[in-house]
């Protein structure tokens, strides 16, 4: 009787494999890194005027940008679209082999066309660039190859070449992929510097990300309202008001004229300090212990300048007023937690 012997699970084709107690995985993990931080590196000396060709024809643009490739080449041009959307550069993807299919109609002569290959000789993208061009396309390239097919072809050529990949193959593409997508990211963040765009501006197609929240967020948008809003008259007493704190449950109250304009606040910090005065409380009127003349903002106000100003002046709560110091609103930093504007 033959006795199964029990193997680890192995990879299909994988015949062995080294141990990573002896720390070997760790020192080709840093061997890659370097490869790769060198490739980067040696983009830096090789700029030159053609990048900034690339980008006079990207500003010059009246149509969109339109990033394209194949492969893991194909899947940093999707990143740098994206990143070039965001950063203020209309652009999208599409895919090379695609184009060939029906995608081609998506391009237009006012357009450019961002092409990345490595080796420059993608016949997927070969195909269509004699198309792009005769309709009046400008072609951007980034290519490991100034003397290839599409590095001749193009308007302008960003050179992305890389000595070595950092696979121990010298095959998966890793170094080279690295070295375009820098390469992308360095163009998008300049044409973001040639516009002048702004953290605002980004904020703005970024409206779910917490810059978003942070930058595009109303005091009126978080802020309670109406009934919600702490406020007795300067004729309350101090009974009134601290019954009404408890009920709006803010750990304070705005205190009114009998215009609504704001004349003070009353807050926790206010009730401990009214504890240690020797007053009778009991007959009181809060605007013997109220705090006067309050920090407010407006509610067409950023909250972010809510909460810069909460921290400056080391306070909890602020007073939202009209122009003309109306009483419109009330938050705290309990509002803007929820908010996640903080």
């Amino acid at each position: 009787m033959i006795k199964a012997v029990s193997r680890p699970n192995q990879p299909h084709g994988i015949q062995g494999s080294k141990t990573i107690a002896d720390g070997s995985s760790i020192e080709l993990a840093r061997k890659v890194l370097r490869i790769e931080a060198n490739a980067i590196s040696a983009l830096i000396d090789r700029l030159d005027i053609h990048f900034t060709d690339a980008m006079s024809l990207i500003l010059r643009c009246t149509g969109r940008v339109v990033v394209c490739g194949v492969g893991k080449s194909g899947q940093i041009a999707r990143k740098i679209a994206s990143t070039m959307a965001s950063t203020g550069t209309p652009a999208f993807f599409v895919h090379a082999a695609e184009a060939s299919h029906g995608d081609l109609g998506m391009i237009t002569r006012d357009d450019v066309l961002i092409a990345l290959s490595n080796s420059g000789e993608s016949e997927e993208l070969l195909t269509i660039i004699p198309l792009l061009k005769r309709q009046g396309a400008k072609l951007i390239s980034i290519t490991g190859n100034p003397k290839s097919t599409l590095a001749l072809q193009s308007d302008a050529h960003l050179d992305a070449h890389v000595e070595q990949e950092a696979c121990p193959l010298n095959l998966a593409p890793t170094a080279s992929t690295t070295a375009a997508l820098a390469l992308g990211d360095a163009l998008a963040v300049a044409l973001l510097d040639a516009r002048g765009f702004s953290a605002e501006d980004f904020a703005r197609s970024h409206p779910a990300g917490s810059l978003g929240r942070r930058l595009l967020t109303l005091v009126y948008d978080v802020m309670r309202k109406g009934e919600d809003i702490p406020s007795v008259s300067e004729d309350a007493s101090f009974t009134d008001a601290l019954m009404e704190m408890s009920r709006k449950r803010m750990g304070m109250t705005a205190i009114v004229d009998s215009e609504q304009k704001v004349v003070g606040i009353f807050t926790d910090g206010d009730l401990r300090r009214s504890l240690d005065r020797p007053i009778d409380l009991k007959a009181a009127r809060i605007a013997d212990l109220m705090t006067r003349n309050p920090r407010t903002i407006s509610d067409r106000q950023l909250a972010a300048e809510a909460v810069e100003m909460m921290e400056r002046y080391k306070v909890n709560q602020i007073v939202v007023v009209s122009e003309d110091g109306r009483l419109t609103g009330a938050l705290n930093m309990h509002d803007l937690f929820q908010a996640k504007v903080v």
